[in-house]
């Protein structure tokens, strides 16, 4: 039974897939039945959307708003309470097996008279629960890249020089957020506007990344600062 599973996750996600052992068939079984019922809704409602490439589940007390501008891969998957406003520009894009972990916020827009630029999410993406994902300025994440619980990524900044004049009133900066492929980004770790990370970067727990980030770097810290290389000698020591 565990083999036949395995043979079918495998090439429904297009990569080995092998279930352990340890796992009973009742737990098993609870498991698809709750897939079950989140494809049939990603069915219902995914004709909502722009395009879709496949097979996408939907939670649990899931709320998406103006689907119409969601275009997606085979496998995607938001979990339960996971909120989606995909009003923008230019739209929001989700690669294959491309997974919303619960309660992440996905939020596009926040006043309609300026609406967000894009989200453009590549393949086998993973956001842990809890995550928030600010889209005013462009947002872009490569392939392979994984999200720990609870970060976020606030892609625009208000400007406040001017003390006479309410911060509100002075408008905001939005130069985008671009994060490569391959990358870890850590627990509770806030990325700003107008960063960009390398591809096969590392962010600590509880960084505040506020300046750009070179491929395969280790970074941390409040804010931020690249503390070794992936692959270095130091890194293998350790």
């Amino acid at each position: 039974m565990r083999k036949a599973v395995s043979r079918f996750l495998s090439k429904l996600k297009g990569e080995p897939y092998i279930l352990q052992d340890c796992i009973q068939l009742k737990d098993l079984c609870g498991v698809f039945g709750e897939r079950f019922r989140q494809l049939t809704r990603g069915w219902l409602r995914g004709f909502a959307f722009h395009r879709r490439d496949g097979a996408v589940l939907i939670g649990k007390h899931v709320k998406i708003k103006c689907a119409g501008n969601i275009s997606c891969g085979k496998n995607l998957l938001i979990e339960d309470g996971a909120c989606i406003n995909a009003l923008c520009r230019q739209g929001v894009i989700f690669g294959r097996n491309v997974s919303i972990g619960r309660n992440t916020v996905i939020d596009c827009t926040g006043v309609l008279r300026q609406l967000g630029e894009s989200l453009s999410v590549g393949n086998c993406v993973g956001f842990s629960p809890g995550c928030f994902i600010g889209v005013r300025g462009s947002v872009r994440i490569g392939d392979n890249t994984i999200f720990g619980p609870m970060v976020s990524l606030h892609a625009e900044n208000h400007v406040y020089e001017d003390l006479a004049v309410p911060i509100r009133l002075q408008g905001v900066v939005r130069k985008g957020i671009e994060i490569g492929s391959d990358c870890w980004i850590g627990a509770k770790a806030t990325i700003l506007d107008g960063v960009r990370i390398g591809d096969g970067a590392v962010i600590a727990a509880g960084a505040v990344v506020n300046r750009d980030v070179p491929g395969r770097a280790v970074a941390g810290g409040v804010p931020a600062k690249v503390m070794k290389y992936r692959g270095s000698r130091k890194e293998k020591e350790l």
